[in-house]
């Protein structure tokens, strides 16, 4: 039976040659950084069967143990060694091929390629780490398709605005070239060319505040002030400014609201929504055609306000793109003299969704209908 001292003397000696171990393995391993996972699985077994080995040693002497006997302990720990290599290697066989294989999809992603099929990784973590690769290969997927949309929209809004902004500013060069040089010169035309020069000159500074404003709802810059929107008084203002311009052109402006909806936003911000979307239908529904202001509570409390017009509907390949940017369609690009650049119902889905809220279009029986849906009280003020 072993006494206590020499139980710790064992200890203490095997102590010692795996603490040397340790620090040598670890300088190994240091010495080995940046090269293969095989290297540093030779470095780790190495040192074990080192360690091993000089325990062995070091304990059988201290015992007197026989050379023979010693022998036989230095091939067990050999063979324990070598088979411990052969795992080891294919180990690091496998891992290595992983690696290679998640390599190949970082390369992939990183080219714009779709992530090809990748072998399943051998260990818990690589297995966690592919999936985080092809998760991310969706999300830039995605982003890759909102990239070149916003990049067809960007050029499309380029075109329209170039085209919209020449006109006016021909106009206005060849009136102000003909009052300069004296080709008109009746004090009845040039009062019309004043006018028309003011008109046009209008319209240019529209065109500039929408861009103005979208610029800001696009960097994310529009400053908003939340406060509880009655929105039938909000609506009610709307329509006593939109009423000179329906009674010019003969449309009849109707207003309803049911229930006290009280929105929780920016009454400034809000009141441009449905402004633009009240222009927006008495500048398509004819003369003798009636613009519908409805605002409601829906059955879940949620503050609703909705515009209809009569302008016949809108053509089903038009409506998907209704509120992007500058667009108008074939069917309206021929803007009269109260036109901006087609940017008011971009305008008004930005500000919506800075709301947190939705806005959407349907076609209805004698016209469009556009439909804003404001979040709960508290919603708004979680956001």
């Amino acid at each position: 039976m072993i006494s206590a001292v020499d139980l710790a003397v064992i200890v203490g000696v095997v102590a010692g040659a795996a603490i040397l171990g340790v620090v040598l393995g670890r300088f190994g391993l240091q010495g080995v950084r940046g090269r293969s996972v095989r290297a540093a699985v030779v470095v780790v077994i190495a040192t074990s069967a080192s360690v091993m080995a000089v325990g062995v040693l070091l304990v059988g002497g201290l015992m007197l143990v026989s050379g023979h006997a010693l022998l036989v302990l230095l091939v067990v720990v050999g063979m324990s060694a070598i088979a411990a290599a052969f795992v080891a290697s294919d180990l690091s066989h496998r891992l290595a091929r992983s690696g290679a294989s998640l390599s190949d999809v970082v390369r992939r992603v990183g080219q714009g390629n779709a992530a090809a099929d990748a072998p399943a990784p051998e260990t818990r973590e690589l297995r966690a780490l592919a999936a985080e690769l092809a998760a991310a290969d969706v999300r830039l997927a995605e982003a890759r398709v909102r990239e070149a949309a916003l990049e067809a929209t960007r050029r499309e809004l380029v075109a329209w605005v170039s085209h919209d902004l020449r006109s006016p500013l021909a106009g206005i060069l060849a009136m102000s070239s003909a009052l300069e040089d004296g080709v008109v010169t009746e004090a009845g035309d040039v009062a019309d060319y004043h006018a028309r020069i003011r008109r046009e000159t209008q319209r240019l500074g529209r065109m500039v505040d929408d861009l103005f404003e979208l610029s800001r709802i696009s960097a994310g810059a529009l400053q908003l002030t939340f406060d509880s929107v009655p929105l039938d008084e909000l609506v009610g203002e709307v329509l006593e400014g939109a009423g000179p311009v329906a009674e010019a052109k003969r449309v009849h402006l109707l207003a309803r609201a049911v229930g006290g909806p009280v929105a929780v936003g920016d009454a400034q911000q809000l009141a441009r929504v449905v402004r633009n979307l009240v222009a927006n239908a008495l500048r398509h529904t004819p003369s003798d055609g009636t613009v519908t202001v409805e605002c409601t509570v829906d059955s879940a409390g949620v503050p609703t306000v909705a515009v209809g017009d009569g302008c016949g509907g809108i053509p089903p390949q038009d409506l998907a793109r209704l509120f992007d940017v500058g667009y108008r369609g074939e069917w309206a690009r021929t803007p009269g003299d109260d036109a901006g650049a087609g940017l008011g119902l971009a305008i008004a889905k930005g500000i919506v969704e800075a709301h947190h809220g939705r806005i959407s279009v349907e076609n209805g029986a004698t016209g469009c209908r556009f439909v804003v849906r404001l979040p709960l009280a508290s919603s708004s003020a979680a956001g």
